[in-house]
């Protein structure tokens, strides 16, 4: 997933999206048509607009992974255009760009350029789903580049903090793997699995697209119809059902990262999915929260707050870097703050500089993006459109985030990580801690045998 389709999904996640699209979503709803295969096609006519923009949303992602090969539809979906020269085209010849992201959720596929060329955009994306190139050579190349991106970024301790939670909290659950897969995982994915996942995942009646700009409606259907018409529907949908995670391991892990000055922490229960309509209460909770954080602990560096909602229940999760004599007390704050917020919730002004902050965050985000991701997940999602969202938003009181509260943290099984040098860490953490020295994101074969380390110290 790019960092933009990141920002993109989490402000609609928020609940906040309707406040910034309000005026627009109230003026143009999106015309709705479905072609014979099932494709659903959202439209919004933008006259005067010499540009056209579109987004088409694969509903399925890396949560459908195979176990122990994650990073499988990332592969998908890197086959889709794997031609540096498609981009370049985009962006020198139409003037626009092009955009594959997968994330848990989906494979999404953003064109856009001169609305001279709706139908070459249209014939590219035909191209990408209907011609796929599936073979042993272009799948080689394809793990190859995504094992080399991999390999060229050091793990940083904010990295590896990052997964070591999401692996504590959800175990082998699908978010608790990189959507992207690591390199251990990506070596197992072979030609078989893909062409499994294009048998299973890409049709088009397991998809939606958007299309925004200046077109004739006449027009866009001819071309949808021609050029999107073939593609095949699914004789059955491959429903989101998992096992529920297990409940995680309640002691402190402790990477040990010799030579780390900081430490990582983090901090989680598990969350709300991105249908559950309490979703923008608890990302308005988590500002509040990030607040109180930090005024609380102020030597903390880097901290956040968030709410990671996915098609099924995410994670709420502190995170910071702090001074490793510091993590006790960093963990122990955030405890107070998720019970403190359970009695008596945030107060007037923390609300209102909630809303604010996320409002302004949204201002700054590209306006025809967010107004695609809004329509696409109202579709996808089955909730409310960015009208009746802003509505709800500035209905949300003093009440309805104490109430959220209490349903994620109220007797929440928590996950506490701190990624340290364990031989540095001059205050201990308890009894109950697992140690586990850090691990390259290589091949297991060639990671070199370590001594283990003792567990620091007790106050």
């Amino acid at each position: 997933m790019t960092f933009s389709s990141a920002i993109y999904r989490c402000l609609w996640t928020l609940g906040l999206l309707g406040c910034a699209l309000t005026a627009v979503a109230a003026a143009q709803t999106p015309a709705r048509d479905e072609l014979l295969n099932g494709l659903t096609v959202l439209s919004w006519q933008r006259p005067g607009d010499p540009n056209v923009f579109l987004k088409l949303r694969l509903n399925s992602g890396a949560a459908f992974d195979l176990a122990g090969k994650g990073g499988t539809m990332a592969l998908l979906g890197d086959a889709l255009f794997p031609d540096p020269a498609t981009r370049e085209y985009v962006t020198g010849e139409l003037g626009g760009r092009l955009d594959v992201s997968t994330s848990y959720d989906s494979i999404e596929v953003t064109i856009s350029g001169k609305a001279s060329a709706l139908e070459r955009m249209i014939e590219m994306l035909r191209n990408a789903i209907l011609t796929i190139d599936l073979s042993a050579e272009n799948v080689g190349k394809l793990r190859a580049a995504r094992l080399e991106q991999i390999g060229k970024g050091s793990d940083s301790p904010a990295q590896i903090a990052d997964r070591a939670v999401a692996g504590r909290l959800f175990g082998t659950f699908p978010y608790g793997h990189p959507a992207a897969g690591d390199s251990t995982s990506l070596a197992k994915v072979e030609r078989a699995d893909l062409m499994l996942a294009q048998e299973r995942f890409l049709h088009s009646d397991n998809a939606d697209l958007v299309v925004i700009g200046s077109f004739e409606p006449a027009r866009l259907m001819r071309a949808l119809r021609q050029l999107l018409g073939p593609w095949q529907k699914s004789d059955r949908l491959v429903a989101a059902t998992f096992r529920q995670p297990n409940t995680p391991d309640d002691r402190i892990l402790l990477v040990n990262l010799a030579g780390s000055t900081n430490a990582e922490i983090r901090l989680a229960v598990r969350g709300l999915s991105r249908s559950d309509r309490d979703t923008g209460a608890a990302s308005l909770l988590a500002r509040i929260a990030q607040e109180r954080w930090q005024a609380a602990v102020p030597e903390l560096s880097s901290a956040s707050v968030r709410h990671e909602a996915h098609g099924l229940p995410g994670m709420f999760v502190f995170a910071a870097s702090v001074s490793q004599g510091g993590a006790v007390k960093s963990l122990a704050a955030a405890q107070d703050i998720m019970k403190s917020l359970i009695q008596t919730g945030p107060s007037a002004p923390e609300l209102d500089r909630a809303r604010a902050a996320m409002q302004s965050e949204i201002n700054r985000q590209p306006q025809i993006d967010l107004l695609a991701d809004a329509w696409l997940d109202s579709e996808t999602y089955k909730i409310s459109s960015p009208t009746d969202a802003a509505k709800e938003l500035t209905r949300l009181s003093i009440s309805d985030i104490q109430r959220v509260a209490a349903k994620l943290f109220k007797d929440a099984a928590q996950v506490e990580v701190v990624v340290a040098d364990a031989a540095q860490l001059n205050s201990g953490l308890g009894g109950k801690i697992e140690i586990r020295n850090y691990q390259p994101d290589v091949s297991p074969a060639s990671v070199p045998a370590k001594s283990p380390v003792k567990p620091p110290s007790r106050p």
